[in-house]
């Protein structure tokens, strides 16, 4: 299978951050590098990668706080998210104070993404589908060749995404799942933003929050 993943967890909230990669390319992207950039550098090399673009799914401080910083180290493109978390990029050095992170580094993403927009590594693409409800610019992004989807934190294992912060809405949430998430089919594997991977048939047939429901 020519798209590969290898999840490394940064940060004191143990966010999935993801190395992505073209097997025929040796190409990747990092998704959401929330901090430790260090060892995920080390990683991409003990890989044998070569990087070429950051991808954000949402901008919250976890997800997003190295951003800045990788992007400067290697002159990457910083790719997403949707525009509508333009408010969070711009309160990072105050997401950084409120929960102890270092000061993050600010940014301006080179391209945000649109429902329905697609991403490139090597020669694999993926489709970029806008899933708001934790934040209001969240996308996630979906490869249908290898079944699996970078979700952020839209869906969880056994669980679903706060909406108690800034921009978060609850029946949003549940909408973006049904409606963006299921069609991709139950035997799709999904990376969460924090914790173990899933299906999404798994979860609609046993998660409390969206369990047993179709857009």
């Amino acid at each position: 299978m020519p798209l590969r993943d290898q999840t490394v967890p940064v940060t004191p909230f143990r966010q999935n951050c993801s190395i992505v990669w073209c097997d025929v390319t040796h190409e990747a992207a990092i998704v959401d590098p929330g901090g430790e950039i260090p060892r995920l550098l080390a990683e991409v090399e003990r890989l044998g990668l070569t990087l070429k673009a950051i991808w954000l799914t949402h901008a919250h401080i976890d997800h997003a706080g190295g951003t800045g910083e990788l992007a400067r180290l290697r002159d990457l493109p910083i790719i997403g998210p949707h525009q509508g978390d333009q408010f969070w990029i711009a309160g990072l050095p105050q997401q950084s104070a409120m929960f102890g992170f270092p000061p993050a580094e600010m940014f301006t993403p080179t391209r945000w993404l649109e429902d329905g927009d697609t991403v490139q590594i090597g020669h694999e693409t993926l489709t970029v589908r806008h899933c708001p409800g934790h934040t209001p610019g969240h996308v996630v992004f979906h490869s249908e060749s290898a079944k699996r989807c970078f979700v952020g934190d839209v869906l969880f294992a056994g669980s679903i995404g706060r909406t108690d912060f800034p921009g978060g809405d609850h029946a949003t949430l549940i909408r973006s799942i049904n409606e963006r998430l299921w069609p991709m089919g139950d035997d799709t594997v999904f990376v969460p933003g924090h914790g173990p991977e899933s299906s999404f048939g798994e979860e609609r047939r046993t998660n409390p929050f969206v369990g047993g429901r179709w857009g």
